[in-house]
């Protein structure tokens, strides 16, 4: 894909993600998400986050929170929900579907990693059976590499990340198998909700019950 096909998806991700988050009532932006400790609104306000965040304001959160990008994010997403209302937070998703951000060193690629990973949070998080275009999810499969599943601290010893629905698999051992974007979630570090995964191994990457 060329960059600017990239961005095109980025920006079709993008308006998805704000047509789904439109359907949503107040409920709804305060149920959890698969970010632990994070509910539909701290997601929303994280994945928004460098639409507003300037230079100066980023280098000043870092500072604070001693150069834990993780601390930082984390506090700020937790500030924005509380500070911004849903609606805003909406607008705010809206008015940048073609914001040109890309995460340092991760590209347009890292862009719709980012927002693919995030709608999944919320979207698997509200129980909703939405399940993404190939074109969506393939650039971000291809995208992971052994150093980012092992950042997420994802155990796959003995394990092959297997897709049902996507010619792709991850690793080796035995199969792990599911939806191409559950698989990517288990290596993304999320527990999924108990019946998305089959294998032997399903239970290490499920919740319980």
């Amino acid at each position: 894909m060329t960059e600017a096909d990239v961005r095109a998806v980025v920006a079709e991700q993008r308006r998805y993600l704000t047509e789904v988050l439109g359907g949503l009532d107040e409920e709804d932006w305060d149920s959890p998400t698969l970010c632990e400790g994070w509910r539909v609104r701290e997601v929303v306000a994280h994945i928004t986050m460098p639409y507003r965040l300037s230079l100066p304001g980023f280098v000043l959160g870092m500072i604070k929170a001693r150069g834990d990008f993780n601390r930082m994010s984390d506090r700020s997403a937790r500030a924005d929900a509380a500070e911004l209302t849903s609606s805003q937070l909406l607008t705010c998703l809206h008015d940048n579907v073609n914001h040109p951000w890309k995460p340092p060193g991760g590209g347009f690629v890292g862009a719709l990693s980012h927002d693919v990973i995030h709608g999944l949070d919320i979207t698997v998080g509200l129980g909703r059976d939405d399940v993404l275009p190939e074109h969506r999810l393939r650039p971000v499969l291809e995208s992971v590499r052994p150093k980012q599943v092992k950042y997420f601290g994802v155990d796959l010893t003995g394990v092959q990340l297997r897709a049902d629905d996507l010619d792709w698999t991850f690793g080796t051992g035995t199969p792990l198998t599911g939806r191409a974007q559950d698989l990517l979630l288990v290596l993304s570090g999320r527990t999924l909700p108990a019946g998305h995964l089959h294998g032997p191994a399903a239970d290490r990457f499920s919740a319980v019950g």
